[in-house]
């Protein structure tokens, strides 16, 4: 810190000895000041609601409404579909999130550089979520998801950056939670309302299209309004989006260490919710009725012990000042409850499953993000940086697919889905506590 305070204009600019580390770390980046308790409470609630309101659509559906009509399909594979699905859309989510995070770190509107992009992303959101359940054509399916996760990403990269730009190290931890903990309550929302509509999958994609269509708009309002980016120093050029492109490449250990934990953890658990619907028919054969009710209790349970979780975690990691642990013991955790399903293949085992899982992810989600931005080589480039870290998670999604259905093909059955899975959690232990950095 220079000492010098901002000011406001026609205020006297005064200027205070040095701060110590910590107490600088104290201090919102964006106006050198502490947060006050409503700006606090603001922040709080936009970023548990920001991945609430992008999750719940999205998981309704991926989770459940889209596997639900390729089911119905004739000629095509449901899990071949929803691997396409997942493959194609990926391209366009990562490109998506690449670029919308370095725009929004370029960006000059006088209302930020991050809330116009968070607005037009919820918009974009619902244009394609209106495409994909209003055809009857799996390529039109395919092509208005693509939209989606375009507008997805042009929600997340720059809301995900705002952990960086406007809130003090010291308390990171406690709002990476409210994020985490929302995606995680967003994800079993979406499940859970998602099976009320599989008699009537149109009607959810009005619910769904209507949540997209408000959701950045929300979460600006609610956020204390982001200072004017009118003056904002960073160039817009080609030679900047291609530089997006480009990861870091001095100081950078940690932060791939810190990608590569977040890849093979996501591999390993959408291994398991991204094929929920057709585990809980082929595996643990129950009917459709049975399993739209097996889906509504998996979500409470997984709600309810997230919810828990991210609660303690996330201030427990700020308290402590430490977030490696959390997050690799969490991914054992998260193991353990797969564990489950492999000695249990009935609803029971999956329940028990669900509640150890939600734990997991709870603490997970919580503290993950937190430890990203503590990784990141350079804070004047998080919008960019952020956007690579979080191509773990659209990788993890295209890749998880392809390992379920190669699973499926040599084995049969979707036994061995759970031990593969495991495997990619466990290794995803080692990547974080390799990491140096961050305690």
């Amino acid at each position: 810190m220079t000492g010098i305070q901002r000011s406001e204009p026609g205020e006297q600019v005064l200027t205070t000895p040095p701060l110590d580390a910590t107490a600088s770390a104290n201090l919102a980046p964006d106006t050198g000041k502490p947060l006050s308790k409503i700006a606090s409470i603001r922040f709080a609630s936009g970023f548990a609601l920001v991945s609430i309101l992008w999750a719940l659509p999205f998981f309704m559906g991926s989770s459940v409404l889209l596997p639900h009509i390729f089911d119905g399909m004739a000629g095509i594979s449901a899990e071949g579909a929803i691997g396409t699905v997942n493959s194609v859309s990926a391209i366009f989510s990562l490109l998506a999130n690449i670029i919308f995070g370095a725009l929004s770190d370029m960006s000059r509107f006088k209302i930020g550089k991050r809330t116009p992009w968070i607005i037009v992303g919820g918009i974009i959101s619902a244009a394609g979520y209106a495409i994909a359940f209003n055809s009857q054509s799996f390529m039109i399916i395919v092509a208005g998801w693509c939209v989606v996760q375009v507008g997805l990403n042009c929600i997340i990269a720059p809301a995900v950056a705002v952990l960086s730009d406007r809130i003090p190290e010291l308390t990171r931890g406690t709002f990476s939670a409210l994020y985490g903990a929302g995606m995680m309550v967003g994800q079993q929302m979406g499940t859970f309302v998602g099976s009320f509509f599989l008699s009537n999958p149109n009607a959810g994609a009005i619910v769904g299209t209507t949540i997209f269509f408000f959701s950045g708009i929300i979460v600006v309002l609610v956020w204390p309004r982001e200072t004017s980016a009118a003056s904002n120093a960073t160039q817009v050029s080609t030679g900047k989006i291609i530089h997006s492109f480009v990861p870091p490449t001095k100081s950078c250990r940690d932060f791939y260490l810190a990608l590569g934990g977040r890849l093979v953890f996501i591999i390993g658990t959408f291994m398991i919710s991204g094929y929920m619907l057709f585990i809980l028919q082929k595996y643990t054969h129950l009917s459709l009725e049975d399993s739209q009710t097996a889906l509504q209790i998996i979500a409470v349970i997984t709600l309810i012990t997230t919810i828990a979780a991210a609660a303690v975690s996330g201030p427990l990691s700020d308290f402590l000042q430490r977030r490696k642990i959390i997050v690799a013991a969490s991914t054992v955790l998260f193991a353990i409850g797969m564990a489950f399903p492999i000695f249990m293949p009935t609803a029971t085992g999956m329940y028990i499953y669900a509640a150890l899982a939600g734990i997991a992810n709870g603490c997970y989600m919580s503290v993950d993000q937190a430890l990203n931005v503590d990784v990141l080589p350079n804070p004047e480039e998080a919008g960019k940086d952020l956007g690579i870290l979080n191509l773990a998670n659209t990788i993890g999604q295209v890749l998880a697919p392809v390992f379920t259905t190669k699973v499926i093909a040599i084995t049969g059955g979707y036994q061995m889905v759970f031990p593969v899975a495991i495997v990619f959690l466990l290794i995803g232990t080692f990547f974080i506590m390799a990491i140096r950095k961050v305690k």
